[in-house]
């Protein structure tokens, strides 16, 4: 009987998940930004959010702007959310995402990110290219 008591622990302990390193996330995914600025302006909040816009004075469906948000990191309690204004401004660019990376989209352009492992790091570094590549073709940067 105690071998049954001692493989059962080791059987909860192998199950029980890793604890979150949400600040990891988050510097890895601001990492993935930054190679986005320049030409892209970085903007910073008191939350410890990294953002990115394009400054440039540009059209958008007949309403004239002085600027153009790409992307951001923003640290919350149980999550880094990676804000991605392509996916918005450009819905049928969801269609090239993976699904690792579409599960994590809550909303139009918002993913909730709590673990960043190879593959996923790859998509976002993906997907930020992909827009990247969409606002040029569009002169917004």
């Amino acid at each position: 009987m105690p071998a049954t008591k001692t493989k059962r622990a080791t059987n909860t302990v192998s199950r029980q998940r890793q604890p979150l390193d949400l600040e990891g996330v988050a510097e890895e995914i601001e990492a993935l930004l930054s190679k986005y600025a320049p030409p892209l302006t970085v903007r910073r909040d008191a939350k410890g959010g990294f953002h990115l816009y394009s400054e440039k004075e540009i059209e958008v469906e007949g309403r004239k702007k002085k600027e153009m948000f790409f992307a951001s990191m923003v640290p919350q309690k149980g999550y880094v959310g990676f804000y991605y204004m392509p996916i918005y401004t450009n819905p049928e660019q969801q269609a090239l995402f993976k699904p690792e990376l579409l599960s994590l989209l809550k909303g139009k352009s918002c993913f909730h990110v709590k673990r960043l492992d190879v593959e996923l790091k790859k998509q976002i570094r993906q997907a930020l290219a992909d827009g990247f590549k969409l606002y040029r073709k569009r002169g917004w940067v």
